[in-house]
């Protein structure tokens, strides 16, 4: 299990200081509005008696993980071991791997951290789609005398991971039912990540009202095989709400609500779901000023493009900017409507396309109190499963 990344001391001597001394490009998380975001996800949540298990493969931080536990999370989810592991290490007890894993000498390592969790009190669950990988997973789990817990991955319209809906997601519990001196059968994965950005609130009701057939078949077969799921978990940042009203769901994943990004903003409001602000940011400064353009130092080594570039977060008073495509170390800066473009040395604030890779990219996340332009550094995180397998 590799060490988390060391905070150097340039960056230990930023704390109490107001952001114009964070260096660029750095990745910056405004804690206020992570804060609201989250307690605006808490209580949805509650008011709609659902667990919340937010999804830690998004700030990949045992810190940020601790912050939602205290506000009410039941546990967090993971997508790898090397996650799980890293999350552990900073002292989360709960996880669930939504993932498939089938390499043998990973599934060591899962029996190893189901171990150590039980010594704590904790628990690891994970999911699986296929009789080989519940086979492996009990050959691995004989390592040790732990117990734990396996949802079935249901593929409900993502076309990726999960056995087909009915019959062959009920033959599997069973399997998992036959191993459960060492495995339990817990419930139903049923996420659709495919839905999450369609961009019209119709589009992304449609899909999980489909969804919702699909698994209540599933659930239904279940109940009359004697093997009742106790919990139906799934649900992303863009659909939670229609999970939620379907009633099928009793526990819901969403992960980038805590930071939002710019493709989640480009997203049709669901006035049924709280309304999450942008916080996180790449804070940027201009290094070049040319002919009716800027130029910034946050390229693509900055920042995820896989959904596409980032948004330029106007402060009071600033002219809407466009970012365009300058390369690994440089972004193109115009104006969008008017106004006057910045001048050299000057800070400009990026929402990043895709937080789960932005973050990736980073070792740290330089924590500020009181807004990205006027505050100042409260803490730095490291980002402690950053490329963790």
């Amino acid at each position: 299990m590799k060490a988390p990344p060391e905070i150097p001391e340039r960056l230990r001597a930023l704390i109490g200081q107001g952001t114009d001394a964070i260096e660029t490009p750095v990745l910056v998380v405004d804690l206020d509005a992570a804060n609201r975001n989250q307690q605006r996800m808490t209580e949805f949540a509650a008011k709609h008696r659902l667990r919340l298990r937010p999804h830690a493969k998004m700030h990949k931080s045992a810190e940020f993980g601790r912050l939602q536990l205290q506000a009410g999370a039941a546990g967090l989810c993971v997508q790898t071991v090397g996650e799980a592991e890293a999350l552990a290490a900073g002292g989360i007890n709960d996880l669930f791997i939504t993932n498939q894993v089938v390499s043998v000498a990973k599934l060591r390592r899962v029996a190893a951290l189901a171990h150590q969790l039980k010594a704590r009190g904790g628990q690891l669950a994970i999911a699986v789609d296929s009789f080989e990988g519940v086979e492996r997973l009990a050959q691995a789990m004989q390592l040790t005398n732990a117990v734990i817990d396996v949802f079935v991955e249901v593929d409900i319209g993502q076309g990726r991971c999960g056995v087909a809906p009915g019959e062959a997601a009920l033959q599997l519990a069973r399997l998992i039912a036959r191993r459960s001196a060492s495995l339990r059968f817990a419930g139903l994965q049923a996420y659709h990540g495919g839905a999450q950005h369609l961009r019209s609130v119709a589009e992304r009701r449609a899909a999980i009202t489909a969804a919702a057939e699909r698994l209540d078949d599933t659930r239904r077969l279940l109940v009359a095989g004697e093997l009742p799921p106790a919990v139906i978990t799934g649900a992303g940042t863009g659909t939670f709400a229609h999970e939620a009203a379907s009633g099928l769901w009793t526990e819901i994943q969403p992960g980038s609500f805590l930071f939002m990004d710019a493709d989640y903003l480009r997203n049709e409001r669901d006035a049924a779901q709280p309304q999450f602000e942008p916080a996180l940011f790449v804070k940027s400064q201009v290094i070049s000023v040319g002919e009716g353009r800027a130029v910034c130092d946050a390229g693509h080594k900055s920042h995820a493009i896989d959904s596409g570039l980032p948004l330029v977060h106007a402060l009071p008073g600033q002219a809407p900017l466009a970012f365009a495509n300058g390369g690994d170390e440089h972004g193109v800066l115009t104006l969008a409507d008017g106004g006057t473009l910045p001048a050299l040395g000057d800070t400009v604030w990026l929402i990043p396309g895709h937080c789960d890779p932005t973050v990736n990219l980073h070792d740290h996340l330089v924590v500020v109190r009181g807004g990205v332009a006027a505050g100042r550094v409260e803490a730095v995180v490291a980002v402690d499963a950053r490329g963790a397998w």
